[in-house]
């Protein structure tokens, strides 16, 4: 179910549905009269219900930028619906968001493909509307590290990416021990890899844990504390362990998909993800690895979310 939390002093998650492909998580961070937006939405539709909710507190604290943790359209393409605030993002992140734009999704949802492809393409992104996005990118850029003021009250972006996208990137908010970690989390879902490398995802989840926060609002998924932090890292630790077993044997990233146990990560949501992440681990083995394609690897997927 989607709602809104409070969970600090002036600090709210918006927490949509179950968290699955395309239903994110935002974040509002008020200060004395202003406040801070972490990322908008997939579309015009849900992110101007997300606005719509938060306005009783946006009347109060208007919203005078907006950060987004990456550039996969769940977390940008509502932009527009905050006209004339500063969009603040990493550079690499700035950068992706010119090559993936909405109406090439909306593409991706019309492709003639075999039956369960497209009906597994339909589920994952046809609740949503592209055509009428205009994508509005960031105002301002950063590498590494970049402290923005929200009206007295501190916020640290920490640039953590490659990772899940090539400039992934944490909001964390000192003075409520929280943070807001864009899709470096996804709680009870499986993680995406469509970047890597591996090691740079689970450094992330280490600074998360150094950070020592008591409140932790993931891109995907219920809000949650630190056991959450593990619960990923372990994935990733795990995932890649047994990638390379095959890739040293020869066998081909598909396969290996295929073949690998899932044990106690069945139940996450959208484990058939693990198509598209041995796909990254196999690249960042050997970067000459010639991956299956996308479009090959959501027929993977929809065979896996089947079997």
């Amino acid at each position: 179910m989607t709602a809104l939390h409070e969970v600090g002093d002036q600090l709210f998650a918006y927490v949509q549905r179950d968290g699955g492909w395309g239903w994110s998580n935002a974040g509002l961070v008020m200060g004395d009269g202003s406040s801070l937006l972490v990322d908008t939405l997939f579309d015009l539709k849900t992110t101007q219900a997300m606005l719509d909710t938060m306005a009783p507190l946006i009347s109060i604290a208007g919203i005078e930028a907006i950060v987004n943790t990456h550039a996969n359209g769940d977390h940008c393409y509502g932009n527009e619906l905050v006209p004339g605030v500063d969009i603040i993002a990493s550079e690499a992140s700035a950068d992706e968001m010119d090559e993936l734009p909405p109406q090439a999704l909306a593409a991706l949802v019309d492709l003639d493909v075999d039956p369960l492809t497209r009906a597994y393409l339909q589920s994952a992104f046809g609740p949503f509307e592209f055509r009428n996005i205009t994508m509005t990118p960031p105002t301002t850029t950063f590498s590494g590290r970049h402290e923005v003021d929200v009206a007295g009250r501190k916020v640290e972006l920490i640039e953590v990416g490659p990772a899940h996208t090539r400039g992934d990137t944490l909001a964390y908010v000192p003075d409520a021990d929280a943070i807001f970690t864009g899709d470096i989390l996804f709680i009870h879902g499986t993680p995406i890899i469509w970047d890597g490398p591996v090691q740079n995802w689970v450094d992330a989840c280490d600074l998360i844990t150094g950070l020592g926060v008591t409140t932790v609002v993931p891109g995907h998924g219920p809000v949650c504390g630190l056991d959450g932090v593990e619960m990923v890292r372990g994935y990733l630790v795990w995932l890649y362990a047994e990638a390379k077993q095959r890739f040293e044997v020869g066998m081909s990233a598909q396969d290996a998909a295929r073949d690998i146990e899932l044990g106690s990560y069945a139940d996450w949501g959208e484990s058939e993800r693990i198509a598209i992440n041995v796909d990254s681990i196999y690249r960042e083995l050997d970067p000459s690895h010639e991956s299956a394609g996308v479009l090959a690897n959501f027929t993977l997927m929809a065979e896996l979310a089947n079997r």
